[in-house]
């Protein structure tokens, strides 16, 4: 039976990530120096997919990412790969918000708050997990074996805790920058459930920037 993968990774490292600053699709920050010493590094250490296609958020870390892991690679933007917008916590710190009311009810998991002009989890969770369907969708209305994503690492842990298999919380799905999932399914099991199964860690050779997919969770 004919199975169709998707690479999905996360970009590389950008200012935020080092200062601690919130940066979601509200915030089009390029890599850092370092974000893009780091996935050279990865590219000459490690084995990345030769695919024919790269899906790409429209964020500039995100495109500035395929152009080091894929170059040369044809590649699709598409606007729900972007990140979840953080609205008025955008370029914020945690210190600097600490004694925001909208912040500290964000920050409580069970009163389900949005950012003021933000994004509502519920509607990203939507977002990704549809992105990921469509893309799976295309891949075998195409006929295309396999392709790259390169996208969030928010959008990642959020897509697959809906359609990946094994079953996980979010969390299972976090990944370092420049890793990622490689997952698979076939025209029957998309049919049947849209689910995705969790084969191995990108890029090869690269195991332990996250926890093997195939493991019993134990969280």
């Amino acid at each position: 039976m004919k199975t169709f993968k998707l690479h999905l990774i996360r970009h590389g490292l950008t200012d935020a990530n080092f200062k601690g600053i919130y940066a979601g699709s509200g915030t089009d920050l390029p890599l850092s120096e370092e974000g893009t010493r780091q996935l050279k590094q990865l590219r000459e250490d490690f084995s990345y997919p030769q695919v024919p296609l790269v899906f790409v958020s429209p964020l500039l870390r995100a495109r500035q990412t395929a152009d080091l892991l894929f170059p040369g690679v044809r590649q699709i933007g598409i606007e729900d790969l972007r990140e979840i917008n953080l609205g008025a916590f955008e370029g914020k710190t945690a210190a600097e918000l600490q004694n925001d009311p909208d912040y500290l009810a964000w920050m409580d998991p069970q009163k389900r708050q949005t950012p003021p002009g933000g994004e509502a989890g519920d509607a990203f969770a939507r977002r990704a997990g549809e992105v990921l369907r469509k893309l799976c969708e295309y891949l075998i209305r195409s006929g295309t074996p396999e392709a790259a994503v390169i996208t969030h690492g928010g959008l990642i842990m959020t897509a697959l805790a809906i359609h990946g298999v094994p079953r996980s919380d979010p969390q299972r799905w976090a990944c370092d920058p420049g890793c990622g999932f490689t997952v698979q399914t076939t025209a029957a099991s998309f049919m049947r459930d849209a689910s995705v199964e969790a084969m191995a860690i990108v890029p090869v050779g690269y195991e332990d920037c996250c926890e093997d997919p195939q493991e019993e969770n134990d969280e």
